[in-house]
């Protein structure tokens, strides 16, 4: 068994099923929620992944100047290491825009509002030599509940999916961390909360959240087609079980260069 490290940002998205999935791969998961006052380490010596979790916060600073959560500063400069030591890194939603922005790139409320409940996104070019995406459908179905979006990826990221409202739904910073700004660990519950949640932003936007919530179940059979067997890739590479061939650059010990390291 291999130890991940796992940061969860929001009580109301924790692993869900993406843990089920990790865990049946053969991955041990410590999980830390900072939001309860979990302290992050320093390092990641003691971990052989890191999974960062979404959450309803914002990935950039308040008006005030305050992060959207006291951590961020902190978990921010934890990704930084990961991909300057290659440690396979898989960021969720919020998590993806924090990857993002803690390399260099830009996170901002969207100017195309909410994106909520089932979708697809495309896999772009790229995807098709990437260790983990080249194994995804070419329109995979994904769930999306956000607000913000990375307006602008890290130098040197390579886009792995987009959308025709949002053209930065999944990239990867060096050989072994991945962000797509969608969700993959949303089980029926997890939804309902949401929606619970959200309800005055589904009411303006005119849905109906029982609606939203029968359709966004109505795709987690698709949805665990596709992204079971890409997180149990992800395990495979943490526990270094994928062959190298999978692997850019695999056994050189180069870092990519990234902005902002």
């Amino acid at each position: 068994m291999g130890t991940a490290l796992v940061i969860e940002n929001d009580p109301t998205d924790g692993l869900g099923r993406l843990g089920e999935w990790l865990t049946g791969a053969g991955l041990e998961l410590t999980v830390l929620r900072p939001h309860a006052g979990d302290a992050l380490p320093e390092s990641l010596d003691d971990y052989l992944g890191v999974v960062v979790l979404g959450g309803d916060q914002t990935a950039y600073a308040g008006p005030d100047g305050a992060p959207g959560a006291p951590w961020f500063p902190e978990l921010e400069n934890l990704l930084r290491k990961a991909v300057r030591n290659r440690v396979p890194t898989l960021a969720v939603c919020l998590g993806a825009q924090l990857l993002a922005q803690a390399h260099g790139g830009l996170v901002e409320r969207s100017t195309s509002g909410p994106e909520i409940g089932p979708g697809l996104v495309g896999k772009r070019d790229a995807a098709d030599t990437d260790p983990l995406f080249k194994w995804v459908p070419l329109l995979p179905d994904v769930i999306q509940w956000h607000r913000d979006e990375i307006t602008e990826l890290p130098l040197r990221a390579v886009l792995l999916a987009a959308s025709s409202r949002y053209p930065h739904q999944a990239f990867r910073l060096g050989d072994r961390a991945w962000g797509v700004q969608f969700h993959i660990e949303c089980d029926t519950a997890m939804i309902e909360h949401w929606a619970a949640d959200d309800a005055a932003t589904l009411e303006e936007l005119g849905f109906d959240a029982e609606a939203v919530v029968y359709a966004t179940a109505g795709i987690l059979a698709d949805v665990e087609e596709v992204w079971q067997p890409f997180a149990a890739r992800f395990a495979a590479l943490v526990l270094g079980e994928l062959p190298d061939a999978d692997i850019p650059d695999a056994g050189t010990g180069r870092t990519l260069p990234i902005l902002g390291q």
